[in-house]
């Protein structure tokens, strides 16, 4: 770390604490060579996420665009808030970890195969919209495979 009064290089740390509200690090450090304090901030760099939508453009992977998604499709009293949380952070998880950009057609079938085994009317709101039923044979024969 270069000291912001003289430039040099060396510097120890006097005091380092941790916040937890934006998971940074704030350091107290001294110049070896002129002796004066400055402070420094260490912060995550935030990764960005991309997905590819089905006509093939790239999008930001936004969270609380999955979470308003699946919100419409479920009953609050069969789903929590905190099952949504998790899973959503499971979605994430995966995406930034995958080497290749994920695919919307990747999450939403795993947003369908999560709902399957939580809650099957839920699973069917979702499909008709996620799935793009066109008439009453598409949602039956979803149906059936349900069953």
């Amino acid at each position: 770390m270069r000291c912001p009064y003289c430039a040099s290089t060396t510097s120890k740390v006097v005091d380092k604490r941790d916040n937890t509200d934006d998971f940074s690090t704030r350091r107290r450090r001294q110049c070896l060579r002129c002796g004066r304090r400055f402070t420094t901030y260490e912060r995550i760099e935030k990764v960005e996420v991309v997905v590819i939508k089905k006509n093939g453009t790239f999008e930001k992977f936004d969270c609380e665009k999955l979470r308003k998604g699946i919100k419409k499709a479920i009953d609050i009293e069969k789903v929590s808030e905190e099952e949504i949380d998790e899973f959503c952070e499971v979605v994430t998880r995966k995406a930034m970890v995958s080497a290749n950009p994920i695919s919307t057609v990747e999450i939403g079938n795993m947003v369908l195969d999560w709902l399957k085994s939580l809650d099957p009317l839920a699973y069917m709101r979702f499909a008709s919209v996620y799935k793009d039923f066109e008439n009453i044979n598409d949602l039956k024969k979803e149906l059936e495979n349900l069953i």
